[in-house]
């Protein structure tokens, strides 16, 4: 039972960030919806996908060594993309600019 209520969280995690990619202004607040989306939503789905599926516990194992990835990787791919961004001089459209500060 917890694994469809994973899949259920998972799966609206993933909707709601792709409305906010759709909704948000500009390349920063999409970078947090997407990564949000794909970090919460790929861990739910992952987590319920090794729980359901009846396989052998090596394959367990690799959908949660995936899982771990993805939660250690993500943030860090996404904190480069918006680094870049700023570097390459896009303009948020926020009304707070952390980084405006810092010297390319």
């Amino acid at each position: 039972m917890i694994e469809y209520a994973l899949l259920a969280m998972g799966t609206s995690i993933m909707v709601f960030g792709a409305l906010g990619i759709l909704r948000f202004p500009d390349v920063y607040t999409r970078l947090h919806a997407s990564t949000k989306c794909d970090t919460g939503g790929a861990l739910s789905i992952l987590i319920a996908t090794a729980l359901i599926i009846p396989a052998p516990p090596m394959i367990k194992v690799k959908i949660l060594v995936l899982t771990f990835l993805i939660v250690m990787i993500n943030p860090m791919i996404s904190h480069a993309i918006a680094r870049g961004a700023h570097r390459s001089g896009v303009e948020p459209k926020v009304v707070v600019d952390m980084y405006a500060r810092d010297n390319p």
